[in-house]
């Protein structure tokens, strides 16, 4: 058995798995590569060395053998082992409890959607998720990495930024229904407002309104009135029911301005000068374990910005 499964006959086995899995030659040479020449050779010399057929060549597509269908049944399930035993063997050194605290915001609308994509990877890692505002300190001891949103400055701690927040008002198109128009900032006036009172570390509770109209240069208006929340998503989902007008955040929108759930009345958006970045302590990315969430997390982040 041994001469029989020599090394280029490991390797033509590649080449019979791929080729079995897309009944194709063509679609075989593109993935790995090569030739459709070089796909058929080699499936020419795997049948000869084995001393049977394993396709049927028809006019316009291929058709695995009894023999084909067998071996290909075996090969497949040989890959499928070995490349879920690399995957015990990685995540075994990927294993244990790892204490992830995020702002809640982030936490709900951007990473809970995602986490599955990390639960795949790293199957043997055990997260402890802990939703907490910005307002609250971060101490060391407490968590193994943190999201949060702020100007980056975390004494003590070491900090990865990872996107810049945007804010722009939205609100449901009933609320624009037996209102003055909402053409302008200045027409706020005539609309309630929400807030959300923790939106980033440091703020204070209007600290969303007051920059967003000093930045688009809007005429002074009180913004100190209307519903306050101390959840973000609180703040949106108030807005979909029509209580008033929020302040979105570009980076935690998913489909409500698709849907029309929500519109933005106004062209301008504006930069908080804040952003997300995960905090940990220093030295915590020294544990693989740590350093392969936080690797993961950044990834997906550049998977959003890529597409967004």
């Amino acid at each position: 058995m041994s001469r029989l499964l020599h090394a280029q006959t490991h390797a033509w086995l590649k080449v019979f798995a791929v080729s079995a899995r897309l009944l194709s030659f063509t679609r075989a040479a593109e993935e790995l590569h090569v030739t459709t020449g070089a796909v058929s050779q080699q499936i020419k010399q795997l049948e000869a060395r084995l001393g049977f057929k394993l396709f049927r060549r028809l006019p316009r597509r291929l058709e695995l053998t009894e023999e084909g269908r067998r071996l290909a049944a075996v090969v497949d399930e040989a890959y499928q082992s070995v490349g879920m035993e690399v995957k015990r063997l990685r995540s075994g050194v990927m294993s244990g409890i790892l204490r992830l605290r995020s702002v809640p915001a982030f936490l709900s609308l951007w990473l809970m959607p995602r986490l599955p994509r990390l639960q795949a990877r790293f199957p043997d890692i055990e997260l402890q998720v802990i939703a907490e505002d910005s307002s609250l300190s971060l101490r060391e001891g407490e968590f193994d990495l943190a999201i949060d949103l702020g100007d980056g400055h975390y004494p003590g701690l070491a900090a990865t930024p990872l996107m810049e927040e945007v804010i722009f008002p939205v609100c449901a198109p009933a609320l624009l229904r037996r209102r003055p128009p909402l053409s302008r900032p200045a027409d706020l006036a005539w609309y309630p407002l929400l807030h959300d009172v923790t939106a980033w570390r440091g703020g204070q509770p209007y600290a969303q309104w007051e920059h967003y109209l000093q930045a688009v240069g809007a005429e002074p208006i009180n913004v100190r009135r209307g519903y306050t929340f101390n959840r973000h998503r609180l703040t949106q989902e108030a807005a979909i029911a029509g209580m008033g007008v929020a302040m979105a955040r570009q980076s935690l929108l998913t489909d409500e301005l698709r849907t029309g759930a929500l519109i933005a009345p106004f062209a301008e958006r504006v930069a908080t000068g804040k952003r997300y970045g995960i905090v940990y302590p220093s030295g915590a990315l020294d544990d693989r374990r740590v350093a392969a969430v936080h690797d993961w997390i950044v990834e997906e982040v550049r998977r959003h910005q890529a597409v967004a």
